[in-house]
């Protein structure tokens, strides 16, 4: 039996939610509807499906879709019957997906009908994947939901899922090197939800609409959402003047978005015409966003913004800078990420995991119950990254004297140029400034008398001119001669990661194509 003292599992927080509110709408897509009664069976009933495969202890379960109810069903009913979640990004590539495949032994793959083909490759390729499974009929696999109706035997258990139970294998690090899973527990899971739901500047009436894809970061809002009764509206594939349009029409309260896609929202033509007034929050993060940005969106939208700092490797909670906490006359104050959350304990540290004074750069550490127990079979990267009893996010920042973090850069991103350090986020969010510049880019480039070179690279707003040299000019002055960009190159769009961050591997791979970068 458990222990009198386990905290709370992912599986007891589900299943309570569900029965809270058996008449209310849990999921709504385009025009259906799902109550927490149905959302109920059908968790049943996939549970059931699975136990018929074999899916047990420690069988791996992998999807592949965009948003639709049954992302969330599949992220949590291999659990139910001691299984664990692999997400496969629909952005991801097919070497990605098959090594994933293969190192998580997923034997199970779900999919929307949308990726067939996808998934009749990695059945074929991987050697691992015995049941596809797909969401409506489909000529690949076998319809789950069709399954599920036949199902005559189920039940739903009041509690489930040991806290120690390993349930979530989660993929991250494919933009700075080979993809590497996060394993995180039931117990882990259930305290991440009750953070999210304390820590996060959430509103009290939940309306959710997730546009991002919830079989990743997005999908953090659902269970909070469930917990209070409310709805989540999904969206597939973002589009600025749909979501606008569903903020309206479904009376949305609250919403998660990148930077980018509040960036296009902002430079929406449509955006002046919107009626957003059911809307109290949008959380933001996955990146940084320009302060200037911030400030448009704050007088054009309101103050709306909650910003979320966190990592896969802690079930994204480290911190948050809640909506009241943006400063529109404050620019320091809106590059800060936040305070810690609850259950979050976070300090910065030097390479001997001393605490470094307020003020004064470190890598920012970790510990909680959320932390992963490690990387799936990277013992090795698991001792690096864990081994000094914090977890060490690679993420260079600063604390001040209020607790507020702000993040100076990722460690692989810094640019060493003539000996000394620079940043590439402090002058991103210079160039942001100017009036012509949607989103900005800088990475270090080989450079024969200064190692690396800072060059920018910058996406003009609609019907704007980007005046490069003012640019520079811009850096010069705010940041100083070193800071100041040898180049920009402005192009028409930025390749993007798939969780929406500018793909700064990508960007740097031209230009150090045959040459060894060093790492920082």
């Amino acid at each position: 039996m458990p222990a009198l003292r386990d905290p709370h599992t992912q599986l007891d927080l589900v299943l309570g939610a569900l029965r809270r509110f058996p008449d209310r709408e849990a999921f709504r897509q385009d025009d259906r509807a799902y109550r927490y009664r149905e959302m109920a069976d059908l968790l049943a009933r996939w549970a059931a499906v699975f136990t018929r495969l074999g899916v047990g202890a420690g069988t791996g379960v992998g999807l592949l879709s965009p948003n639709r109810p049954e992302v969330w069903l599949g992220q949590v009913a291999p659990a139910l019957v001691g299984g664990r979640y692999t997400a496969l990004h629909p952005l991801g590539s097919l070497d990605d997906h098959l090594y994933m495949c293969r190192e998580a032994e997923l034997r199970v793959l779900l999919v929307d009908p949308a990726y067939a083909a996808r998934a009749a490759q990695l059945q074929a390729d991987s050697g691992v994947v015995q049941h596809v499974l797909t969401f409506g009929p489909c000529e690949v696999g076998s319809d789950i939901n069709a399954l599920a109706a036949a199902e005559s035997s189920y039940s739903l258990p009041m509690c489930a899922g040991a806290p120690d139970q390993l349930s979530w294998l989660l993929y991250t690090g494919g933009t700075t090197g080979v993809p590497k899973a996060a394993m995180l527990t039931e117990g882990g899971l259930g305290q991440m939800i009750l953070n999210v739901t304390t820590g996060w500047d959430l509103p009290y009436e939940r309306r959710y609409l997730a546009v991002a894809p919830i079989s990743h970061a997005a999908g953090m809002m659902i269970t909070p959402t469930l917990m209070r009764g409310g709805t989540v509206v999904l969206q597939k594939g973002w589009d600025a003047q749909r979501w606008m349009d569903a903020v309206t029409r479904e009376r949305i309260t609250m919403s998660l978005l990148v930077p980018t896609m509040i960036y296009a929202l902002l430079d929406a033509p449509g955006l002046p015409q919107a009626d957003l007034s059911t809307l109290e929050t949008i959380m933001y993060g996955a990146s940084p966003m320009s302060p200037s940005r911030l400030v448009e969106g704050i007088e054009r939208i309101g103050p709306v913004f909650s910003q979320l700092y966190g990592q896969t490797e802690c079930a994204g909670i480290v911190s948050c800078l809640w909506r009241h906490q943006h400063v529109v006359g404050d620019l320091h104050r809106l590059t800060s990420c936040g305070q810690a959350m609850p259950g979050a304990r976070v300090a910065i540290l030097d390479d001997e995991a001393r605490e470094l004074p307020d003020g004064e750069p470190g890598e920012i550490c970790v510990q909680g119950p959320t932390v992963m127990q490690g990387y799936f079979k990277q013992p090795a990267l698991t001792e690096a990254t864990l081994g000094d009893g914090w977890l060490r996010t690679g993420d260079v920042g600063t604390r001040d004297a209020e607790g507020f973090l702000h993040i100076v850069d990722r460690k692989k991103d810094m640019i060493v140029s003539g000996g000394f350090n620079v940043f590439p986020r402090e002058i991103e969010d210079v160039l942001t400034q100017d009036p012509a510049v949607s989103i900005a880019a800088v990475v270090g480039v080989p450079d024969d008398r200064w190692g690396e070179a800072v060059k920018a690279l910058v996406v003009a707003r609609p019907g704007m001119t980007v005046d490069v040299q003012a640019l520079i000019e811009r850096v010069r002055t705010a940041k100083g001669a070193i800071h100041a960009p040898k180049s920009v190159e402005v192009l028409a769009s930025l390749p993007m990661t798939p969780v929406g961050k500018p793909d700064k591997k990508t960007l740097r791979a031209k230009y150090w194509e045959g040459r060894t970068r060093r790492v920082n």
